[in-house]
């Protein structure tokens, strides 16, 4: 029988995190890693969303490796096409192609305390690794809900992330399902196309208008004959939503102009008061992320869109029922529901020194050592892990500080010399989240008033950092030993390591 592969590093996933893992292992000088990619080509959630209207609501020079700074973003904020050439673009200019592995899905990889290494189960073929990062990221599996009658539903039915582009919603009766991030642009995206848009809408989202412009030909080459321009850029971009973080985690109150302003924008556009009251949320603005659209309310006041102020709550043939009794009849429904994110599947398929998975061991909620390591999962990390995400500002901020605790991991592993890993102390995992949900208690995210994709089954708010980002990269500068448990190999399965070497 033929050894299985061996390699020093195993990535999952190519999106920004993966790749962005792949770059800095290259940089400390590790060449024998792979990136395992269940999909054909690299993009991650920007390969996978599509739909009509797809672009990212942090600013171009904010949303990209501060490594890769792109002189030629065509707009302030950039559609989903340009994010995603970007990353084919990284991928080039630094010469991962031959270390990533498509359609290689990740189906089992389970901790071999024996000879200290990760053994991984691909839809290609297995491969065993000293460390593994999983850059799966948390918006990468679709969550559908469960509607009695969908599956006899006689329509085409997608989610956003999975767009079905062979489908033509010219002249047809459309259910938009959902009214987040995605929703709303996709709704002014397809309004002008549909013979009648139905839009459900469970909370309303608080909306602002999206300063988005074309960035002229001389801003860019500007941006290009002059570096430090750009850089500039990044930096006053970033300062600003800075200065942000202390409405959102320790004065919420502060943000009662900000919902004035979302208020106006509202009201320009929105002259029904019936429809504008269905509109108005009843939180505090920041609870639930802040949407940034400047046709969201212009097209949902279009005369072919009816918004239900309620859930899905049931289909019947062609029929869709709301909740509130609301009926409407429909050729297409397109769910704009969200993902997996307090419990995200690749957690099923990960097995722990102790023989449970993941998902075992996070069912009262993820917790994760500084976003990072989880106890009893030696040389396991993950990138944008529990309590890492972001209200405000650019999540490649939070992947970039993660790659910097990833290149110390990895240093240290050398440091200590032979086979040995690092497992996160229990005690220092349940430590910093203490400290993080106790941060966590004062901000709008918690006291906000909504129920938001932030908190798990539990009400618990796992996603977010309570913090600002130079915080977080403060804490996630270099891996301190004390956090972990040493744990080497016996001198037998070192011996036959070096045989198989």
């Amino acid at each position: 029988m033929a050894e299985r592969e061996h390699v020093r590093v195993a990535v999952v996933g190519s999106g920004f995190g993966g790749l962005g893992a792949a770059v800095r292992l290259r940089r400390e000088g590790v060449t024998d890693f792979v990136v395992l990619e269940r999909a054909g080509s690299v993009g991650g959630t920007w390969r996978d969303n599509s739909y009509p209207g797809c672009a990212c609501d942090v600013p171009s020079h904010l949303y990209s490796f501060s490594f890769a700074p792109n002189p030629d973003w065509p707009r302030t904020f950039s559609g989903q096409e340009h994010i995603r050439a970007y990353l084919e673009h990284v991928t080039d200019t630094f010469g991962l192609r031959p270390h990533i592995r498509f359609d290689s899905e990740v189906k089992r990889m389970a901790w071999n305390g024996e000879r200290l290494c990760w053994d991984i189960e691909t839809s290609a073929g297995d491969l065993s690794a000293d460390f593994v990062v999983s850059a799966t990221g948390p918006l990468s599996d679709p969550k559908m809900p469960d509607i009695p009658g969908l599956d006899s539903f006689p329509g085409k039915v997608f989610h956003s992330a999975r767009w079905d582009h062979d489908y033509d919603l010219r002249g047809k009766r459309v259910a938009m399902v959902g009214t987040g991030a995605s929703a709303i642009q996709i709704v002014p995206s397809i309004q002008p196309e549909v013979e009648r848009l139905t839009l459900f809408q469970r909370t309303p989202p608080w909306v602002m208008p999206r300063m988005d412009r074309a960035i002229s030909g001389a801003e860019r080459s500007l941006h290009r004959a002059l570096p430090f321009t750009s850089r500039l850029r990044r930096g006053l971009l970033w300062g600003i939503r800075e200065l942000q973080v202390q409405a959102f985690t320790k004065h919420p109150n502060e943000l009662g102009f900000i919902e004035q302003l979302a208020k106006r924008n509202m009201a320009r556009a929105i002259k029904d008061p019936a429809l504008r009251a269905k509109l108005t949320p009843d939180y505090r603005i920041g609870c639930k992320r802040i949407l940034l659209s400047s046709e969201y309310y212009p097209a949902i006041a279009r005369p072919n869109v009816d918004v239900v102020a309620s859930g899905l709550s049931e289909i019947k043939g062609s029929t869709v029922v709301a909740a509130d009794g609301t009926e409407a009849e429909v050729d297409a429904i397109v769910f704009g529901t969200g993902f997996h994110v307090t419990d995200m599947p690749i957690a099923d398929r990960v097995v722990g020194a102790e023989g449970k998975t993941l998902a075992e061991t996070w069912k009262d909620g993820m917790e994760a050592l500084r976003g990072a390591s989880a106890a009893g999962f030696p040389n396991w990390m993950t990138v944008i892990g529990p309590n890492t995400g972001l209200g405000n500002s650019s999540m490649i901020l939070m992947i970039e500080s993660q790659l910097n605790y990833m290149a110390d991991f990895v240093r240290q592993l050398g440091l200590l010399g032979g086979r040995v890993a690092l497992d996160a102390r229990p005690s220092a995992v349940h430590t910093w989240n203490r400290r993080v949900q106790e941060r966590m208690k004062r901000t709008v995210w918690n006291t906000g008033g909504c129920t938001s994709w932030y908190l798990d089954a539990n009400g618990r708010n796992t996603t977010v950092w309570p913090g600002t980002t130079s915080e977080f990269r403060r804490a996630t500068r270099r891996v301190d030993l004390a956090e972990y448990a040493v744990v080497r190999a016996s001198a037998d399965a070192e011996e036959s390591a070096e045989v198989a070497a």
